[in-house]
């Protein structure tokens, strides 16, 4: 399966949106197509033996629209030339109709005042109310400002569905030529003895109100991916190349893998690489949300865009161009900002039986009072007003609005959100469980105490860390890195090793100068039956003091053991007391000792541990605790952890664990800092709060809209609502939920206590 992000071009309304996927989803070879209406995207999940781009775009090409895909973000300018100059040449088109219908409306407005409110007013000319004037001035307002309305419509009606543009034409099209029937036939009127009235301005000023909605809603659209912008403005313009002994200044888009950069205090970092010579801190907070500078020597990883504060130093350039951090984030942003989250069912489903509801309303109300009171006048206002006000625009504006400006805030703070099904799911945790190494610790081991059975005699402590770092070497555990780092330091000379083996969860073991090594957990010495007995009161103390005890067996025999201790992240206890605080059940899941493990436990104040569970046995106990009715976030940083970060509700990976965690993850944390599990989940409630409002906003406008507009409170009050009231409310509406929806960029993460 291949997926594709496409840039749309044509939809007016969410139902707009709805055709698309349906439109694509018939291809055969297409497995899923989403439609995003806010951000204008489709994300096409197809098989490229059965179908092809093309075929794709036909389709939305048939369905009355165009589709093209989505080119990568230029790092230097921030968008691609062809959504520029869409973008530019929409807005001045907007802007040019705009000025027009507002001018012509003005006019048509004072001339008509005398008949709207029934009085004398001698300063406005009496031409300026002679109905052929009125049709002069309303026709290029309703043919070319509203042509969009009228193409649009025509596009749905082919496709037998009705949109946005559909009420909007049939509405002021209703206005216009009743209108036309008095001016062309004022007779027929007064000789029934009732008044020629005519409602141009009706009309012009709906269709320049909506055309006013929809500019700033444009612009208002154009800010929710101001993180994006913000984004790629952080990426440095040229790069100080170190060639021949020669600094030379090069535009970042020449440099290569492998060149050596120089940089000095106060620069910006081009492209990501590693420290060779020098030494500084680094402000890394516009990537990692940490607010803290880092300090880097040789051999330490830089990411490119962040700030060099102090020292000067130069770095070997490791990834360039698309491959960077910076790059990469980006990419991820655009795909979370371009997905559907599950809330936004709940609208879907409303517009897409809403349009023909209110036709069907619209000729409802035009039959009842015409049939009650036989006056066409008022008949055809109330019908003009249920279709102007009743625009389910804003129902398809409501939730992607925010999940744009959610994502976005969540780069700006070290949080990368893959999806918005993600975003909305996280503010419904209710356990979280964290790994303990890597997560909840450091992540950088290291060997504190060495016990060896028969004692320092002949050398025997050295020969000992050389068999068990020599084994260790072949393995990529963090706790075997410990031990070669050891050795290293004892300046130990490593052995070839024959038949390595690595058992999961239990231990290690090869043949070093012909001697059988193993080296693992005591349930491992266990079940090869190997007394352990010399060293246990050795093995109990490391474990009483929360340091994990290896056991090193020397052809079958206890030979030695090793205390590993892996310090707490300084930020552990604060994040988890305020997860705690926020009415999570914290738990801790490891594969080590269930002495240690509580030992740690206590320390940080969690009091539910999952010690001694196997990496193949990690995905099964977040399972477990998901079958006893809960939402379950699994946080972790290693391969070992990716099965459980995929079962869980929502997998956090740590940003400065592997890969393969990331990918297996929902939600990753740049920084590694824990405290960003906290942002996240008040991001994540803030924009599901955020959502529910801009929901309210846009269903209480045709809630409450359709039934005023239908005249309901006419033979109570005698109110009726005029269709250029209607026509501003509908704009309005629109506008409001994505000026709420912009509220979010002002979200602030609470300080963890």
């Amino acid at each position: 399966m291949e997926t594709v992000t496409l840039k749309l071009r044509g939809m007016s309304c969410a139902s707009c949106a709805n055709s698309i996927e349906d439109a694509i989803n018939s291809v055969p070879g297409v497995d899923e197509c989403i439609v995003n209406f806010g951000a204008e995207q489709a994300t096409v999940k197809y098989d490229p033996k059965r179908t092809d781009l093309e075929a794709i775009q036909e389709a939305v090409d048939a369905a009355g629209y165009s589709a093209y895909p989505l080119q990568k973000q230029n790092l230097m300018t921030g968008e691609d030339d062809v959504e520029k100059k869409h973008r530019l040449r929409e807005s001045r088109d907007l802007m040019r109709k705009v000025t027009v219908g507002s001018i012509i409306s003005t006019v048509l407005v004072i001339g008509s005042l005398p008949m709207m409110t029934g009085l004398h007013l001698p300063f406005i000319p009496a031409w300026l109310h002679n109905p052929w004037v009125q049709l002069i001035l309303t026709t290029p307002v309703q043919f070319w400002c509203g042509y969009s309305f009228y193409i649009n419509g025509w596009k749905a009606l082919k496709r037998h569905a009705a949109t946005m543009d559909t009420l909007i034409a049939l509405g002021t099209s209703a206005a216009y030529f009743y209108s036309l029937f008095p001016t062309l036939f004022p007779s027929f009127f007064i000789n029934q003895g009732l008044t020629p009235d005519v409602y141009y301005e009706t009309a012009a000023v709906v269709i320049t109100l909506i055309l006013l909605g929809r500019l700033f809603e444009n612009r208002a659209k154009g800010q929710t991916s101001e993180a994006i912008r913000k984004l790629i403005g952080l990426q440095a313009k040229t790069a100080r190349l170190i060639r021949n002994g020669r600094e030379v200044d090069v535009p970042i888009e020449e440099v290569q893998i492998g060149d050596v950069i120089l940089v000095r205090p106060g620069e910006k970092i081009p492209v990501d690489g590693e420290v060779i010579e020098g030494a500084s801190t680094i402000d890394e907070g516009m990537v990692t949300g940490e607010s803290v500078p880092v300090k880097k020597q040789p051999g330490d990883e830089v990411i490119g865009a962040t700030i060099n504060k102090t020292g000067s130093f130069k770095f070997r350039a490791t990834r360039v161009g698309s491959d960077t951090v910076l790059a990469q984030i980006v990419q991820l942003v655009q795909q979370a900002q371009g997905s559907k989250a599950p809330i936004q069912r709940l609208a879907d489903q409303v517009t897409g039986w809403f349009v023909p509801a209110v036709i069907a309303i619209a000729l409802l109300t035009f039959i009842i009072w015409f049939n009650f009171t036989g006056n066409v006048t008022l008949a055809l206002i109330t019908t003009v007003g249920v279709l102007i006000i009743a625009c389910p625009c804003a129902l398809g504006l409501a939730t992607p609005t925010s999940v744009m400006v959610g994502t976005g805030k969540g780069a700006e703070n070290g949080i990368l959100i893959k999806g918005a099904e993600s975003l909305e799911l996280a503010h419904k945790i209710q356990t979280i469980v964290l790994d303990k190494t890597g997560t909840i610790t450091q992540g950088k081991p290291t060997v504190t105490d060495f016990v060896t059975v028969n004692g320092t005699a002949n050398g025997n402590e050295m020969r000992l860390v050389q068999l068990t770092a020599s084994v260790e070497r072949n393995s990529e555990h963090p706790l075997a890195e410990a031990v070669v780092r050891y050795a290293q330091s004892q300046e130990v000379e490593l052995a070839p090793v024959k038949e390595f083996e690595a058992i999961t969860g239990s231990g290690v073991q090869g043949i070093v100068s012909g001697h059988l090594v193993q080296i693992g957990t005591q349930r491992w010495m266990s079940e090869l039956d190997i007394d352990a007995q010399a060293l246990q009161q050795d093995k109990e103390r490391l474990e009483y003091l929360g340091k994990t005890a290896i056991w090193i067996t020397v052809d079958g025999q206890i030979q030695g053991l090793m205390g590993i201790s892996d310090a707490i992240k300084p930020t552990s206890i604060q994040a988890i007391r305020a997860l705690q605080k926020l009415g999570l059940e914290v738990v801790m899941l490891t594969g080590d000792n269930r002495r240690t493990a509580e030992t740690i436990a206590r320390e940080v104040g969690i009091n539910r541990v999952l010690a001694e569970v196997r990496p193949d046995q990690k995905a099964a106990t977040v399972q477990k605790l998901q079958s006893e009715g809960k939402i379950v976030a699994m946080v972790g940083d290693g391969i070992n952890d990716a099965p459980a970060l995929a079962q869980a509700d929502v997998g956090m990976a740590i940003g400065t664990g592997t890969d393969v965690a990331i990918a297996a993850s929902d939600i990753t944390l740049i920084s590694g800092d824990l405290r960003s599990i906290v942002t996240a989940i008040q991001l994540s409630r803030a924009t599901i709060r955020n959502i529910r409002q801009n929901l309210f906003f846009a269903f209480i406008y045709n809630v409450a809209g359709i039934p005023i507009a239908a005249g309901i409170l006419f033979p109570i009050f005698g109110w009726l609502l005029n269709p250029i009231i209607a026509g501003a409310a509908m704009a309005f509406s629109s506008v409001s939920v994505v000026t709420n929806a912009l509220r979010l960029r002002k979200f602030q993460a609470k300080p963890v206590a």
